[in-house]
């Protein structure tokens, strides 16, 4: 008798404006990837995220940037769906493309940030989000706040304590994930550096780097 039990694609999304991408953003996705055994995690930016400020450089040229960051980094993607389509970016209709190309039974999952966590009850459709996949949250290691009430409602019973656990079903889940390397790397400390015209090598990969400095990008910051 074969106890074998099924196997299923397990997806992430990792949105963002990766304005620009940067050192700390792949290590993370490479974390992620592994911590979660994806086959594949869509690095996704957005043209324009609904609760932050306007990019400083273009969508395009961000996803380039995305892309040249990436190179050949097995089981990462720069995905560009969220710049074809017209109007704000929601993750939820996001999910619900990725759920369409992937099938039910895909285990799909969302990664965000924990200042984007904080804030999920604001997101447009947060309910639909667990309708459509699990939430996973990068954690801040030594935050102990309680969390806003209109979060708490939301999670509800919703949180799981292990990867394992997390991939018994399809969505609807949140888990709490400690990665390996916090790297103290942040998009708009690149953005002050490069408007000093100082150097972010270290900061970014090479190719990045080469980019931005033949765009001549986030000079007017």
């Amino acid at each position: 008798m074969n106890s074998c039990q099924p196997t299923f694609q397990r997806i992430g999304m990792l949105g963002g404006t990766f304005d620009p991408v940067h050192l700390g953003h792949l290590r993370s996705a490479v974390e992620l990837h592994e911590a979660l055994g994806l086959e594949r995690l869509h690095m996704i930016p957005a043209p324009q995220p609904p609760l932050r400020g306007e990019p400083r450089v273009a969508p395009q040229t961000r996803l380039a940037l995305l892309q040249a960051g990436i190179g050949d980094t097995p089981g990462l993607v720069a995905d560009d769906r969220e710049l074809r389509r017209a109007g704000p970016s929601y993750s939820a209709d996001t999910l619900a493309e990725l759920r369409d190309q992937y099938g039910d039974q895909a285990r799909l999952v969302m990664v965000v940030g924990h200042d984007a966590f904080l804030k999920l009850a604001q997101w447009h459709a947060p309910q639909r989000l667990f309708e459509l996949a699990h939430v996973v949250v990068i954690d801040r290691p030594g935050y102990n706040d309680p969390l806003p009430e209109g979060l708490r409602e939301l999670l509800g019973e919703r949180e799981v304590d292990s990867v394992s656990e997390l991939m018994k079903r399809a969505k609807g889940s949140l888990l709490r994930l400690s990665l390996p390397s916090r790297m103290a790397i942040s998009a708009t400390g690149i953005r002050h550096r490069l408007a000093a015209s100082q150097s972010v090598r270290y900061l970014v990969p090479e190719a990045v780097e080469r980019l931005i400095i033949q765009k001549a990008l986030y000079r007017d910051e």
